[in-house]
C-alpha cells in the first residue's frame, strides 16, 4: 500500500479535449440522424399516450360503473404521460382490447412491432456512442440490456434513417387505430369527431 503522499494524482485537462468531445468522432450528419430518431421515438410515445386517452375516453360503461371507472381513469392518464415506451405499449394494448368500438384487426402484430422498435429505441437513446466509426461510417454503440445482452449491430446513417422511418410508420398506425373509429386524433386538426 502506498503512502498517501506518494500517490501521483491526475485530473482531466478539459481545455485540451477535442471540440465537441465526446461526440467529435462522428460527422454532424450522424448526430442529426440520431437526433431525429430520438425525437421520433418521443413522438411515438406521445402518440401512444394520446391513443390511450382516446380509447379510454370513448369506452362506454354501464351507469352503475361510471364513478369507479372515472376514479381509475386519472391514474391511467397519469401513467400515459410518464410511462416509458414499454409501459405505454402495454397500456395501449389493454385500452384497445377493452374498447368495443376498436376496429383494429391486427393489434397483436402492431404491439409486437412496437415492442421490437422499443428494443432498438433503448439502444439508440441510451447507448454510448464514443467509439470511432469504422471505415464504412458504421458505429457500434456500447449498450447492454437488463438480460446482459450486448448490442452488436453496427449503426450507420442508412440504419438510423430506416429506424426513424419505421418509428414514424408505427406512430401513424397507432393514430389510425383512433381515426378508424371516426374520432379526431387528440391534438390534431384531422378529420373525425373530437373526443373532448
Amino acid at each position: 500500500m502506498k503512502d498517501a503522499d506518494s500517490i501521483r494524482r491526475f485530473q482531466v485537462d478539459f481545455d485540451k479535449l477535442p471540440v465537441q468531445f465526446p461526440t467529435h468522432l462522428h460527422p454532424a450528419e450522424f448526430w442529426e440522424a440520431l437526433g431525429r430518431v430520438v425525437a421520433t421515438f418521443g413522438f411515438l410515445e406521445e402518440t401512444l399516450g394520446k391513443a390511450i386517452f382516446s380509447f379510454t375516453a370513448t369506452r362506454q360503461y354501464p351507469e352503475m360503473e361510471i364513478q369507479a371507472a372515472y376514479k381509475r381513469w386519472l391514474p391511467t392518464l397519469q401513467r400515459a404521460l410518464s410511462d416509458p415506451l414499454g409501459g405505454l405499449i402495454d397500456s395501449y394494448g389493454k385500452a384497445v382490447r377493452k374498447n368495443p368500438k376498436a376496429t383494429i384487426s391486427n393489434l397483436d402484430d402492431l404491439t409486437d412491432h412496437l415492442r421490437k422498435a422499443s428494443t432498438i429505441r433503448n439502444v439508440l437513446c441510451h447507448g454510448s456512442w464514443n467509439r470511432r466509426p469504422d471505415n464504412q461510417g458504421r458505429s457500434l454503440p456500447f449498450f447492454v440490456n437488463r438480460n446482459s445482452e450486448v448490442f452488436e449491430t453496427p449503426v450507420d446513417l442508412a440504419y438510423l434513417n430506416q429506424v426513424q422511418r419505421h418509428a414514424t410508420e408505427l406512430a401513424c398506425a397507432v393514430i389510425s387505430t383512433v381515426t378508424q373509429m371516426g374520432y379526431q386524433f387528440p391534438g390534431s386538426t384531422g378529420p373525425g369527431e373530437p373526443i373532448w
